[in-house]
């Protein structure tokens, strides 16, 4: 597993350690923010984090959370979430990202059948165990070569067990969609078979079947942002396969969508905290 190492921003003190595994959608890392302001985005894994120290606030599932030393927070897949430091010496944190075909493996494997994919109802709390273990997962994943694949792989078992059984619900039955869920479907749709194109909000409206303003309410209430922002998301995630597998930044930016290097490089700190060279290095 590689690490990148890098500047976290303007503000002095900032600093991140990114970690990727080269064979799975498994990626770690540690950083610390001051004045770091994480625009609202989302990932398509998981994502569990550890406050080591100070305190950080953030917006998730229409509620205001705070994180503060020891606490534990849980992002499910495409979660939309913010984040800043609630503190004036900032934060300290570590954070897991696991794909959800990972995670459904190793619930797979330690249910000996298909195992529900899981949801985790509460964005951060206090849980000595699950603080444990995540710390665990997170050593191992950091050691590089001071820990074996045995190792990682029996730590990540334990870290998504502890976290089903102590903090997630198996998903409702999807019930019949509404008329907004069905206009978003639509618009979902279309932006992630040509999310590297441009859309005009008319186009994303007739394939939806709605009014613009319509679909922009709808898709804000169920997705938790604009088809703008969702779209950027898209892009946002092609950039990083593309980054994970060898591109450039510049030939990363001219493939997802971006107008220049400086415009990927822009909102890939903005929402992920570290630059597309560091995480490609990692």
């Amino acid at each position: 597993m590689g690490e990148g190492v890098g500047s976290a921003g303007s503000a002095p003190g900032n600093w991140v350690r990114y970690w990727r595994a080269p064979d799975q959608p498994l990626e770690a890392m540690r950083a610390h923010f001051t004045g770091r302001v994480f625009h609202r985005h989302s990932h398509d894994a998981y994502s569990f984090a550890v406050t080591e120290t100070g305190a950080q606030r953030f917006r998730c599932r229409g509620g205001d959370h705070t994180s503060g030393a020891g606490m534990v927070m849980a992002f499910n897949p495409d979660d939309p979430h913010d984040g800043e430091a609630a503190v004036p010496a900032g934060f300290t944190y570590r954070i897991v990202h696991l794909g959800p075909d990972l995670v459904r493996s190793v619930l797979t494997d330690a249910a000996g059948h298909d195992a529900p994919m899981p949801l985790f109802p509460e964005p951060v709390r206090e849980d000595p165990v699950l603080r444990t273990a995540l710390l665990r997962l997170h050593a191992a994943l950091a050691g590089g070569a001071a820990a074996s694949a045995l190792v990682r792989d029996e730590r990540l078992t334990e870290t998504v067990v502890a976290m089903v059984r102590r903090g997630a619900r198996t998903p409702a039955r999807a019930t019949i969609p509404h008329a907004g869920s069905v206009a978003v479907r639509r618009a979902r749709e279309l932006l992630e078979e040509d999310w590297a194109g441009e859309i005009p909000a008319e186009r994303l409206a007739r394939a939806a079947g709605c009014s613009r303003f319509a679909l922009y309410r709808a898709f804000r209430a169920e997705l938790g942002m604009p088809p703008s922002d969702f779209q950027r998301q898209l892009r946002l995630r092609g950039a990083r396969r593309m980054l994970a597998g060898g591109a450039t930044a510049a030939e990363a930016a001219a493939v997802c969508g971006f107008a220049d290097q400086a415009h990927l490089h822009r909102w890939f700190v903005r929402s992920y905290g570290i630059t597309p060279g560091a995480y490609a290095r990692s």
